[in-house]
């Protein structure tokens, strides 16, 4: 089953309360946490995910793009993530850091830039809950769609079924309407959309579109 997790980057942050309702049929609520040095924005820490907790029944799915994730994990685990995704290019200790989300009671998830190689994460592929491709460069909301993630994509989906591993394959990045299909047609698991949904004229009906194009 192919999933849909909105990104609340694109929210409109005045009205938060409402923005999440407009979502609520989604199985993931995306949190992208920026610190404005591993990644070029600065966005929110676990103080507004922890706000937010009791307003949402959906899945919270954290991607830190910061530096030193290894200071916070905890902090965002208690703040009520219930995945974790950390970027490979942020530390020298992946597996390490997985391990202690997982013994945080989290699902545990890693993020690869464009540039970055599947070969880097090779080793703890049967450790990993999600792996998220990022199909533009982080950092900001509404830009193009990468072509070539498509191929990160293939490739991921092809060890999965190769060797039974248990990820998700989650993309990140240009997701719209018009596009969705061919990364879910690529081995997509779960869509990241947020600026297709939150900027839409009915976020709701946006992501039902969503939903129904998925399941066909």
């Amino acid at each position: 089953m192919i999933e849909i997790s909105p990104s609340l980057l694109a929210a409109n942050f005045s009205k938060l309360s409402e923005e999440l309702k407009k979502v609520e049929n989604a199985t993931y609520l995306h949190l992208d946490v920026m610190d404005g040095a591993f990644v070029p924005n600065i966005t929110f820490g676990p103080g507004l995910i922890s706000d937010i907790r009791s307003k949402s029944d959906l899945l919270f799915d954290t991607h830190l793009m910061i530096e030193n994730p290894e200071k916070y994990i905890k902090s965002f685990a208690e703040a009520g993530s219930d995945l974790i995704t950390i970027h490979v290019e942020a530390t020298n200790h992946l597996h390490r850091l997985i391990q202690k989300i997982k013994d945080l009671n989290c699902r545990a998830g890693v993020a690869l830039n464009p540039a970055t190689n599947i070969d880097s994460i090779h080793y703890v592929l049967d450790d990993l809950d999600l792996i998220l491709i990022m199909s533009v460069n982080p950092g900001f909301g509404g830009q193009k769609f990468i072509k070539s993630s498509l191929d990160k994509i293939r490739h991921l989906k092809d060890l999965k079924m190769q060797k039974a591993y248990n990820y998700k394959i989650s993309v990140d990045g240009g997701i719209k309407l018009n596009n969705v299909k061919e990364v879910i047609n690529a081995g997509a698991d779960v869509i990241v959309a947020g600026s297709a949904i939150f900027k839409s004229e009915n976020p709701t009906t946006t992501l039902s579109k969503f939903i129904n194009m998925v399941k066909k």
